[in-house]
């Protein structure tokens, strides 16, 4: 006789949707550092920036010479194992399903 109940649980969490969004930024301000780390992205600053008054009034963005490196993508020629599939056509019994008239008048 099988038993019909299961030791197994399963819990599943919802998360909201603030959790994904946190967890995103998360990821993209890490990648972001380590493009900087990296050297793959580097700025100079050339000019030095400044503070708007309070009055919002002037200010100045600083002037930043920003250079990336240049990703190149292409192909090569390699030998790999690759599997192949064959199909066949065979004759074999299928189940029909018909309606019979049993010539009632």
């Amino acid at each position: 006789m099988s038993d019909y109940r299961t030791t197994d649980t399963v819990v599943v969490k919802r998360r909201g949707p603030g959790t994904t969004i946190a967890i995103v930024l998360l990821i993209i301000v890490v990648m972001v550092g380590l493009l900087f780390a990296t050297g793959f992205w580097s700025a100079n600053v050339t000019k030095s920036g400044a503070l708007p008054e309070v009055s919002v009034k002037g200010g100045a963005l600083p002037k930043v010479d920003m250079d990336s490196k240049e990703v190149v993508v292409g192909t090569s020629k390699t030998k790999v194992e690759v599997p192949k599939v064959k199909t066949e056509t065979e004759t074999v019994d299928v189940p029909t399903i018909g309606v019979k008239d049993n010539g009632e008048k």
